[in-house]
């Protein structure tokens, strides 16, 4: 699995850095303890600047004059785009229009101090940078957890992406993540964003710093996701009822979906059918799924979605498994769809699990 961490050859350090475990990837630099937001930029290597930079075209033709050919072309600034470039290294990321607002690294990092003096206790645990350094990644873990039986514990964690090259948004999601398995578990509820975008404008900047405000919703989210769990690890479900929720969750498109219904599986793609083969298997068999909280409940039914995503499917890079799983990709849309069979089950029964 490709990584497509940043490498700086001028320091010759990866912009990564992790503390006290060494990512999978066993680049970037470990830290013992948790950093500061000022320690953590140094640490990831983001401390550089980025700028927006005059674009030019050139209008005329190349003639022949009494000394031969001649460059007659005129330099026109481009007074619509410009380029994206850090200072450090003069790499262009990206073209951006004129109504593009920067925000430095160090910026992105204002939405966590912002949250830190409201609620203490949140600790940067990883950050980093991809490809060229153009996408920038922040991870914080916050004080306390949802507690699921009597030792299945839930962090929360809140995450901050942002690109310099004009390709999207600022995105901070709350995440939480199942210890044991490193599963991260994201479902909105009752029709709620656990998510805040902000477009790169003028004032993305100062909405940053305020976007912290907006995420008072994490507290109530983790609220009632842990209420939800407590209750959904009491229910119980059979084999053949997980194996079917684990197939309208992750069915591709609805035809999938009508021959599930139909029961035509003769007519429904082997790729499909193996990967919830895996998840079934993952369901039945995988270590963390032989807790009390998750053996035949519901809430281990949920798990087989999201843990088969997290822990088995393999992914071509690290960053479109980040994709996929936290940035509105697919394993984050069918793990939503995996949450919202389960709430149906817990409401009302066998209902369209029923096989």
């Amino acid at each position: 699995m490709g990584h497509n961490i940043h490498f700086n050859e001028k320091t010759g350090k990866h912009s990564f850095f992790s503390v006290k475990q060494p990512a999978w990837h066993k680049l970037g630099k470990v830290v013992e303890d948790y950093p500061t937001s000022a320690e953590a930029i140094h640490y990831a290597g983001l401390d550089y600047e980025v700028i927006k930079s005059p674009l030019f075209t050139k209008c005329g033709d190349l003639s022949v004059g009494t000394n031969g050919l001649e460059n007659t072309q005129t330099a026109i600034q481009v007074n619509s785009h410009f380029a994206t470039m850090r200072t450090d290294t003069n790499k262009v990321f990206g073209i951006v229009g004129k109504d593009y607002g920067i925000v430095q690294n160090k910026d992105a990092f204002s939405f966590f101090d912002a949250i830190v003096k409201e609620e203490k206790g949140v600790k940067f645990e990883t950050a980093g940078a991809l490809g060229d350094g153009e996408r920038v990644f922040i991870t914080a873990k916050l004080a306390d957890h949802i507690l699921v039986g009597k030792d299945d514990l839930v962090e929360k964690y809140l995450f901050l992406t942002t690109s310099h090259d004009g390709s999207g948004s600022i995105t901070a999601a709350f995440t939480p993540i199942r210890v044991v398995c490193q599963n991260t578990l994201n479902a909105a509820m009752n029709r709620k964003s656990n998510v805040v975008r902000i477009r790169h404008t003028s004032g993305a900047k100062e909405r940053l710093q305020q976007a912290h405000k907006l995420m008072g919703l994490v507290t109530d989210t983790a609220d009632k996701l842990g209420t939800v769990f407590n209750q959904w690890a009491k229910v119980k479900i059979k084999d053949k009822q997980v194996k079917r929720l684990i197939e309208l969750a992750m069915a591709p498109n609805k035809d999938t979906l009508d021959r599930l219904y139909k029961g035509e599986y003769e007519h429904i793609s082997t790729a499909f059918k193996n990967q919830c083969e895996e998840a079934f298997a993952y369901a039945m068999m995988g270590d963390t799924q032989l807790l009390p909280t998750t053996e035949g409940t519901l809430f281990g039914a949920y798990n087989a979605v999201t843990g088969y995503f997290q822990n088995v499917r393999n992914f071509k890079s690290e960053e479109d498994k980040t994709k996929s799983i936290l940035l509105g990709g697919t394993a984050q849309m069918k793990g939503q769809k995996a949450f919202d069979l389960c709430v149906d089950f817990a409401k009302n029964g066998e209902g369209i699990l029923k096989v």
